[in-house]
C-alpha cells in the first residue's frame, strides 16, 4: 500500500492511497465466506459453494463490493497512522479506481487537529476580586441563619409582611376552573415571591377565614402563560418568630458555645468562599487571556456539530425538563434567534480552542492523571449530577466515557500550570497566591474553567470526535 497527503487547509487534509490487488485478498476471502453463509444454491452444500459459482450466480461485483467494505477501514487506518495524522470525525472516502486483479485507489478526506504554536504565557496578568469580608457580610450570614431557626405560632388578626398563611387556592380560565388549578393547605410566607404574582397584595390584611380575588399570569400548568382569575382564602395566619441573638441561639445553631464563636466561624467561612471564588476567577480569566494570545483553527465540521449538539441539549434536555421550547425561552432572556446563534457559536467556539490549547499544553508539559486525581474529580462530577460516586462511576464506565473524565482533569492540570505562571493581583493591587489553595479550591476551579464551554450533555460527543 502506498499513500500520499495533501493538505487542503490547517484543518482539513487528502488522503489517497493506492493498494496492489493482492492486498486484498485476506478481505476477498471473508466476502466469499460471508456470502456462502448468507445464500443457497441448488447442489451445494451451505457454506460449500466454490467462488466461481458464486461469481456466475451473484456476480463478481458484489463480491468486490464487499471486501472492499471491509477492507476500507483497515487501509484507512494505515494511512493515518502512516502520516501521523490526528483526524477529528469520519472521513469522506471516494474510490478512484477499482480494477479487479490490479489495484484499488480511493481518497479520504477527514478534519484533523489543527497544530497549534503556544506563546509564551508567562507574561499573562489578570485582576481578580480581593478577598474581603466585612462586618456587614458576618451580621447578614448569621441573620441569614437565624432565619433558618424562626418558628412560627398562629395570630388572630390581619396578615402582614413576613407571615406564614396556610392558604386555598382556585384557579378559573374563561370562567371555568382549571382542573390543576385547585390546591389547598399551601403555605405562603408574604413577600417571598415563591407563588403568584399578585398574591401578596389580596392577602395583606386578610385574617383567617378572609377570601380575595386577583388575576395573575399562570406560571405552569395546562394553562402556563394565560392570565387567571384566582381566588385565595386563608385559613390561618402565623407570625414568624425569630431567636434571640445571643449565646443560646449560638449553641442551638452550631456546635459553638458563645455568639462571639459563631459570627468567627462564619468569617472564617465566608473568606474561604471568596478564596474559592476568587481562584475560580483567576483560571477563568488566565484562560480568557491564553485563548487571546493563542491562534487556533477551527475545523468547520466540527464546529457546526457543537453548535448542533449545543441547540439539541438545550432544546431537549434543559428546557424540556423545564417545560419550556426555544421560543419561550428567547422570550424570557429577551433575545432575538439571531442574538441566540451568535452566543451559541461563540461559546462553541470557546470550548472547541479551549479544548485543543489545554490538550496541547498536556502533551508538551506531559502531564498524566493518578488514580487519586481521577477519583477525586469523578466525586466532585458525582456531586454535581445529583448521583452517588458509585453509581456514576459505573455509568462513565458503561458509557465509555473514562478517557473523557481523565482528558478534563488533565486539562485542569494543564491550565494549572499557566495559572502558576501567569501574574495575578487582586484589586488592591496585591499579588494573590493560589498555591495554598491548590489541593482544594483551586484544583476544582482550573477543571472547571478547563471545560467551561462544554455542556454536560455534550462531553461524550465532543470527546468521540476530538479522540476519534
Amino acid at each position: 500500500m502506498k499513500s500520499a497527503v495533501e493538505t487542503l487547509n490547517p484543518t482539513r487534509v487528502r488522503l489517497t492511497v493506492e493498494v496492489p490487488f493482492e492486498e486484498l485478498k485476506d478481505s476477498l476471502d471473508a466476502a466469499y465466506k460471508k456470502i456462502n453463509q448468507q445464500v443457497t444454491v441448488k447442489g451445494f452444500r451451505k457454506g460449500k459453494i466454490p467462488a466461481r459459482v458464486i461469481d456466475q450466480r451473484f456476480g463478481r461485483g458484489a463480491v468486490l463490493e464487499e471486501a472492499v467494505n471491509d477492507a476500507l477501514p483497515k487501509f484507512y487506518t494505515e494511512a493515518v497512522n502512516e502520516a501521523e495524522l490526528n483526524p477529528l470525525g469520519q472521513p469522506e472516502v471516494d474510490i478512484t479506481e477499482l480494477k479487479d486483479g490490479e489495484t484499488l485507489n480511493f481518497t479520504a478526506e477527514v478534519d484533523i487537529r489543527p497544530t497549534i504554536e503556544i506563546p509564551d504565557y508567562s507574561g499573562i496578568e489578570v485582576t481578580v476580586d480581593a478577598v474581603e469580608v466585612s462586618d456587614e457580610d458576618v451580621e447578614k450570614a448569621v441573620s441569614d441563619l437565624r432565619e433558618r431557626f424562626a418558628s412560627t405560632s398562629p395570630v388572630e388578626r390581619a396578615a402582614q409582611d413576613g407571615d406564614v398563611l396556610t392558604v386555598d387556592l382556585e384557579a378559573k380560565v374563561d370562567g371555568e376552573v382549571l382542573e390543576d388549578g385547585v390546591a389547598e393547605g399551601v403555605s405562603y410566607t408574604i413577600g417571598s415571591g415563591e407563588l403568584l404574582d399578585g398574591i401578596d397584595e389580596a392577602v395583606k390584611g386578610l385574617e383567617a377565614g378572609g377570601e380575595a380575588t386577583f388575576t395573575s399570569q399562570l406560571k405552569g400548568g395546562t394553562a402556563e402563560g394565560k392570565d387567571a382569575e384566582v381566588t385565595v382564602k386563608v385559613t390561618q395566619v402565623a407570625a414568624r418568630e425569630l431567636p434571640e441573638l445571643d449565646d443560646d441561639f449560638a449553641q442551638l445553631a452550631s456546635e459553638f458555645d458563645t455568639l462571639d464563636e459563631l459570627k468567627a466561624d462564619s468569617r472564617k467561612r465566608l473568606e474561604n468562599m471568596k478564596q474559592f471564588d476568587q481562584a475560580t476567577q483567576a483560571q477563568e480569566r488566565v484562560l480568557d487571556e491564553l485563548l487571546k494570545i493563542t491562534e487556533v483553527p477551527i475545523p468547520e465540521k466540527l464546529l457546526a456539530d457543537e453548535i448542533q449538539t449545543r441547540k439539541h441539549n438545550l432544546e431537549h434536555h434543559q428546557l424540556g425538563q423545564m417545560g419550556l421550547d426555544l421560543a419561550k425561552y428567547l422570550e424570557i432572556q429577551g433575545k432575538t434567534q439571531e442574538e441566540f446563534d451568535a452566543e451559541t457559536e461563540e461559546a462553541a467556539v470557546k470550548g472547541i480552542k479551549t479544548q485543543f490549547i489545554l490538550d496541547e499544553l498536556v502533551n508538551k508539559e506531559k502531564l498524566n492523571v493518578n488514580q487519586e486525581e481521577l477519583t477525586e474529580h469523578l466525586v466532585r462530577r458525582a456531586a454535581s449530577s445529583g448521583m452517588s460516586p458509585d453509581q456514576f462511576a459505573q455509568a462513565v464506565v458503561e458509557g465509555g466515557q473514562v478517557p473523557m473524565l481523565v482528558g478534563e482533569v488533565a486539562r485542569g492540570k494543564a491550565l494549572a500550570v499557566v495559572v502558576e505562571a501567569a501574574k495575578v493581583v487582586d484589586t488592591n493591587g496585591e499579588a494573590v497566591d493560589l498555591e495554598d489553595d491548590e489541593d482544594e479550591a483551586a484544583e476544582a476551579a482550573e477543571v472547571e474553567a478547563a471545560a467551561e464551554a462544554v455542556e454536560a450533555d455534550a462531553d461524550a460527543d465532543a470527546e468521540e470526535k476530538t479522540e476519534a
